[in-house]
């Protein structure tokens, strides 16, 4: 690997980290959506609230770590990426900026309208911003985006893009889901931990049914990407699947203690195996990671910069989401 290369991985490295703490961020959200009015969904939600509260801000630095490394080490590829598909990422920033607002506010509404108001910018929030992510990334799969041109509609409305971002939401619930349940079981709250699990075996399964439908989506639409896929990140896909098993088998036999690391693993398997199939090429098939990389001296340095963090930043936060976990945190109810 050259040195573009190996920012490109420890850039990965955040895409992969976002995609499950961000993830399963996102998918609290979502499960607030179809907790229930007031009454009915109060013990969720009081859940919800205490498993991310901690942590939702947080989550945001690794989204912040890879928009930095993009646009400072592939500067060309950042330009193109956001020119063609500003209309997504204008969504996505939006989503963000909305989800943070209505999950703060809520906690300190005068009144149960307001705090209505405000949950259910929180939810439905936290539903499109990882639906137009995942459109963003079947658009960048789809072979849509290129340096010099590209449709700001028609790149990221094709099949591809569609099958990403259902993906991203229901990947985003199966995590949240598993992290909840496991969080409620910890705390004692039985009846919040089987709501859950039973969610996030039924959330599970119905992703691997739409990944295996997605397979002859992508073998119609992005063939190249396809064959790729196939050949390289085949295993990778089945260790997901593995994974994403074990976490349901799991959650149905009610042995919590593995089932975060379990459920991260199957989603981290299927980052990895796009990661894998799409290198070398930053826009798959046209052009490479080489191509858009910035001068070697801004490559350095952020080399060194991702090192200062290894060693201060990282396990700052790692302590922290320990911390989140711990059982005399998990909220008695």
């Amino acid at each position: 690997m050259n040195l573009p290369d190996v920012v490109a991985a420890l850039m990965f490295v955040g895409v992969i980290a976002y995609g499950i703490f961000g993830g399963a961020d996102y998918g609290s959200g979502i499960w607030d959506l179809f907790a229930g009015n007031a009454k009915h969904g109060a013990k969720i939600r009081t859940q919800i609230d205490h498993s991310i509260g901690p942590v939702w801000e947080a989550n945001h630095v690794w989204i912040i770590y890879v928009l930095v490394f993009l646009w400072s080490a592939f500067p060309t590829g950042f330009s193109a990426l956001m020119t063609t598909l500003w209309i997504p990422w204008t969504i996505v920033v939006f989503g963000i900026v909305l989800r943070g607002a209505g999950f703060a506010f809520r906690k300190f509404s005068a009144n149960l309208k307001s705090a209505r108001f405000f949950g259910a910018i929180f939810a439905l929030s936290s539903f499109i911003t990882p639906f137009f992510l995942g459109m963003i990334v079947g658009a960048i799969v789809g072979e849509k985006v290129s340096l010099t041109s590209g449709d700001t509609v028609s790149s990221w409305t094709s099949p591809t893009s569609w099958l990403g971002g259902t993906l991203a939401v229901l990947t985003c619930a199966f995590l949240a889901a598993t992290f909840l349940a496991s969080d409620a079981a910890r705390a004692g709250n039985d009846d919040v931990a089987r709501y859950c699990a039973q969610r996030a075996i039924i959330t599970g399964a119905l992703t691997g049914v739409v990944a295996l439908i997605g397979i002859a989506v992508l073998r119609s639409d992005v063939p190249n990407f396809a064959d790729r896929l196939e050949s390289r990140g085949w295993w990778l896909i089945l260790l997901s699947a593995i994974f994403g098993i074990a976490t349901m088998v799991l959650l149905r036999t009610k042995h919590i203690i593995f089932v975060r690391f379990t459920a991260a693993a199957a989603v981290a398997a299927v980052l990895i195996g796009w990661g894998v199939s799409q290198y070398p090429y930053f826009f798959f098939d046209s052009v490479t990671i080489d191509q858009v990389a910035g001068s070697d001296a801004t490559l350095t340095g952020l080399l060194i910069v991702f090192a200062i963090a290894a060693v201060t930043a990282i396990p700052s936060l790692l302590w922290l989401y320990y911390l989140a976990t711990r059982k005399e945190n998990n909220l008695q109810t």
